[in-house]
């Protein structure tokens, strides 16, 4: 973790942006702008947007020319106490502006007809409107019309990045294009208007300039098939979570990264001005400080089974020179080295999760290396198993390691996984160092007969009794929300086994590969071998909770 430094972050500007859709022989189009090229905004210039702007002081005052939806209902969906329906004003306002569409209706409740008005004079209105030399009351007044806010529905909120010069505050909006009108380009902010195809717009081919916000809400357009599709799902009232990107860097540089990254909840906490200098990849050997008393060091054993690498954790008290080391990983000279260069301190414990061939043959060579004794349990199965790994000390669930006087682990027994799993407690970060008990972007493997899925669950559901704020897990970042991610597991695990049962119901009698074609359809071929691990542990658990029987390796419900 860099050094903190005075960082300027302006507070976010509140603006509105509205999504205009309309279908065509080519399926649904979206209403793309491309901004002028402009010297003095390097972040913008030339990036093709969706219509808007800011909110201005004005739009509170023109809630009287709005059909179907007051301030209080329109507050409500947005989550604000007052001021919401601000948004749906500020978003049409903005569409005319730099679009020329006028999301607004006569009295008959048609859509304005902007046909009668000279394009030039329309040209003027929309430039002096832009100026602030005319508003909307007025204009509305003049052409008998009210604001189609009714026909204008809440899509997305996005907020800008900590560390970037202008932030902004974004609610977006989807609209179908008004019958008749034509879209415009306003010739001073929008340089082009293009009507294309979300799939067009975020293709490579295209090379449009795209904001993340852009190429994110284009990739959820392209699963709606129409207009009224899309409207839909937008009618649907719904929580909708602020999604704010925070800046990282890798090897290709700096990029926002956005919320469902598996680095974005470690750069929150790592990085909440956003200086954007913490790394969105696990770089094998680089030693990454995560709090005054964690490093965390990852292995080069990245592979489909461990993800970019086996995590190894220092643990320190940052008052003394002695420091402890969790899961040292595989037994590989370079990572062995990596762990001895980067101890931030003396070794004098080396603790392990599990002891599965990529987390605990490495103890060994520290232990070699600093005289550093082994802490862990030898599971109750040799297969997949370290054989090397012999505890000097034999942990049990609630124990306690003392590190110092402001540091301390709590031993929480969690076998499923593996027979002699543990993971361990920083009760000062109300940190869990999970090993294998809860990875990132993975669910783990259960190997009967060492693994156990009754068991698994049994302990995933004994964490929620926990005061937790992190997982710090051994394949992967720093996972923020441990509950939420117990509660997803729990009923991930729960669904797989109504399959399970589903498919014996559909079958009949089966063997494990006729059922892992159903019930793991959806999972890559290159993983059935593991997946059918996963099967059997479901299979005996069913059959141990009475639900399902085997004769003479075939299986159905009892």
């Amino acid at each position: 973790m860099s050094d903190p430094k005075p960082h300027h972050n302006p507070a976010p500007r509140l603006a509105a942006s509205v999504i205009v859709l309309r279908d065509s022989p080519r399926g649904l189009e979206v209403l793309m702008l491309r901004r002028a090229e402009r010297a003095s905004d390097h972040h913008q210039s030339g990036a093709a947007v969706f219509p808007g702007g800011l909110l201005d002081d004005h739009d509170r005052g023109r809630h009287a020319l709005c059909r179907g939806l007051d301030d209080a209902t329109a507050s409500a969906r947005l989550g604000l106490h007052e001021g919401g329906l601000d948004y749906w004003v500020a978003a049409i306002r903005e569409c005319f502006e730099e679009a020329g569409l006028l999301l607004a209706v006569d009295a008959a409740g048609r859509w304005a007809d902007l046909s009668a008005q000279d394009p030039a004079t329309l040209r003027d209105r929309r430039h002096r409107l832009h100026a602030g030399e005319s508003d909307l009351t007025s204009l509305c007044a003049e052409w008998g019309l009210t604001l189609a806010t009714d026909a204008v529905h809440y899509f997305s909120h996005w907020l800008t990045p900590p560390g970037r010069p202008k932030r902004f505050d974004t609610r977006f909006f989807v609209a179908e294009a008004p019958t008749g009108q034509t879209a415009i380009a306003d010739e001073t902010e929008t340089a082009e208007l293009m009507w294309l195809t979300p799939a067009e717009a975020i293709a490579p081919g295209r090379a449009l300039k795209l904001l993340p916000v852009t190429r994110e809400t284009l990739k959820t357009l392209a699963t709606y098939n129409t207009v009224a599709e899309a409207l839909a799902a937008a009618s649907v009232p719904r929580d909708v979570p602020c999604m704010m990107p925070r800046l990282g860097t890798g090897a290709k540089g700096p990029r926002p990264v956005l919320p469902g990254e598996w680095a974005y909840a470690e750069i929150g906490r790592l990085d909440p001005e956003g200086r954007g200098d913490v790394s969105f990849e696990l770089v094998p050997g680089r030693a990454v400080r995560l709090s005054p008393r964690i490093v965390r060091v990852t292995a080069d054993n990245g592979s489909m089974m461990t993800g970019p690498g086996t995590n190894a954790y220092f643990v320190h008290d940052p008052g003394r020179s002695d420091c402890t080391l969790i899961d040292p990983g595989p037994d590989d000279d370079a990572h062995v080295r990596a762990l001895l260069d980067h101890a931030p301190g003396r070794i004098t414990r080396i603790l392990v999760t599990h002891t599965h061939k990529d987390h605990s043959p490495a103890a060994q060579a520290i232990r070699e290396a600093t005289g550093a004794p082994l802490f862990g349990r030898v599971a109750d199965h040799p297969e997949w198993q370290d054989g090397t790994f012999k505890p000097d000390h034999v942990l049990s669930h609630g124990d306690g390691v003392s590190l110092g006087l402001d540091c301390a682990l709590r031993v929480v027994h969690t076998p499923g996984h593996a027979s002699n799993h543990l993971c361990y407690l920083l009760e000062q970060e109300r940190l869990l160092f999970t090993g294998d008990h809860l990875m990132q972007g993975s669910t783990v493997v259960i190997n009967p007969p060492d693994g156990d899925m009754q068991a698994y669950l049994d302990a995933l559901n004994a964490l929620l009794a926990l005061d937790l704020e992190w997982l710090a897990p051994g394949h992967g970042f720093l996972i923020d929300r441990p509950h939420d991610v117990v509660r997803r597991t729990v009923a991930h695990r729960l669904q797989r086994e109504a399959k399970v049962v589903d498919a014996l119901r559909e079958s009949g009698r089966a063997d494990v590969d006729a059922l892992l074609a159903t019930v793991y359809q959806e999972v890559p071929k290159p993983l059935h071998a593991m997946a059918a691990r996963s099967l059997r542990a479901h299979l005996l658990k069913l059959r141990a909770d009475g639900r399902a029987r085997e004769d003479a390796g075939l299986w159905s419900l009892s």
